[in-house]
């Protein structure tokens, strides 16, 4: 279906962005599945692309104000290339949106410009064991010394991704008990560089897709954070946490739909070649009808996607409209990727395939960001129910 979102601007960073990827990613991406991580240097080179910097006003090495229209793009980029930026998306696409509207003219200064070049990149630190999605839960730490000069932390988070080849963590600590009203308060944001003492890493965690980006645990013993590091007022950060989630939802969503878009692709190009009682797959009426399936099923999420991102483009996306978008999004891709697999046959079981990549890094989409259970509890709150 015919798109109106993008304009040639937007078309000749996809050029730029497609050939990226073809020099410096496919070539080399099951050595990065294999080790678990992307090399650190990638995020020097997507500096130099420009992209490291999305929303980094100019005054600091960024691109200032841009559309997520151009984050998208990736996205598309990537999926049809079954591959990813390591977490190159939770650094610019989640972590970065809470330095750019929390830090002060500082901190801004201090941590703004390496992160445009990519000499810096982020992760954040929230799920602790036994919390999940209930944040209000977290049991790590930071007591604010005697003197006031900084705090101490101390606790244990895990599923961080990116902490391995990340400078910063964004880290979420108790600072206070929660109020008889208010078991959300007392929560705080702290920027943690991840060399400091007492900043450890734990087990590196073997997940079944993404496997190009590392995700691990992480222990704080008696880390000295100076109070300086604070992002925002102490105590409100989970009222933070909540600022960024329509975007992040968003990008899940879009991420969902392209991944899906590229499965159909690649099951299109699977069944013209392979041959079965002497003809191509695709020439079965059953193939057809599951393809043409699979596209009406794209092309309604890709409508509600672009939607969403005109929305955030003007600054009217709502946490339930971004809720849709990741609902719909996930779910769509995970029925597609499936039904995609399945014409491949017993290949499509295959990793040298792109669409096995697919079905596995698709799975947790429906989980992190919110999983599709609460994304129906926040639509139906929406809905007065």
């Amino acid at each position: 279906m015919k798109r109106n979102l993008f304009t040639q601007e937007h078309e000749d960073f996809r050029e730029t962005i497609r050939l990226f990827i073809a020099k410096e990613i496919t070539p080399f991406y099951a050595d990065w599945e294999r080790d678990n991580r992307v090399p650190r240097e990638l995020f020097t080179k997507l500096g130099e692309l420009g992209v490291m910097g999305f929303d980094i006003p100019e005054e600091f090495g960024g691109t200032g104000k841009t559309s997520y229209k151009f984050q998208a793009v990736m996205d598309e980029e990537t999926s049809r290339a079954a591959v990813s930026f390591g977490h190159y998306t939770v650094s610019t696409g989640i972590v970065l949106p809470y330095l750019l509207r929390l830090c002060n003219d500082e901190q801004k200064q201090r941590w703004l410009p390496s992160i445009a070049t990519g000499e810096k990149t982020l992760c954040i630190a929230m799920t602790e064991p036994g919390t999940g999605s209930d944040l209000a839960g977290i049991r790590s730490t930071a007591k604010l010394s005697e003197d006031g000069t900084h705090y101490i932390l101390n606790g244990a988070k895990t599923f961080i991704t990116g902490a391995v080849n990340s400078e910063l963590c964004v880290v979420v600590a108790r600072t206070s008990p929660p109020s008889e009203t208010d078991r959300r308060f007392g929560l705080s944001l702290m920027v943690v560089p991840t060399d400091a003492p007492g900043f450890e890493y734990g087990r590196k965690l073997e997940k079944l897709g993404l496997r190009a980006s590392d995700t691990s645990e992480l222990s704080f013993t008696d880390v000295k954070v100076p109070v300086a590091d604070l992002l925002g007022e102490q105590d409100k950060g989970f009222s933070y946490l909540g600022q960024n989630l329509p975007r992040e939802r968003l990008s899940i969503g879009s991420r969902g739909i392209s991944s899906a878009a590229a499965a159909i692709e690649f099951a299109k190009a699977y069944v013209q070649e392979r041959q079965v009682f002497g003809k191509p797959v695709a020439a079965f009426q059953n193939t057809k009808f599951v393809l043409a399936e699979c596209s009406a099923e794209v092309d309604a999420g890709q409508a509600l996607v672009d939607r969403g991102i005109e929305l955030d483009d003007s600054g009217e996306l709502t946490a339930a409209d971004a809720a849709r978008i990741k609902l719909f999004g996930t779910e769509v891709a995970a029925r597609v990727i499936d039904k995609c697999l399945q014409l491949h046959g017993g290949y499509g079981y295959m990793l040298e395939y792109p669409i096995a990549r697919l079905y596995a890094d698709t799975r947790v989409s429906r989980i992190y960001g919110g999983t599709s259970e609460v994304m129906k509890t926040i639509i139906a709150k929406d809905m007065g129910l």
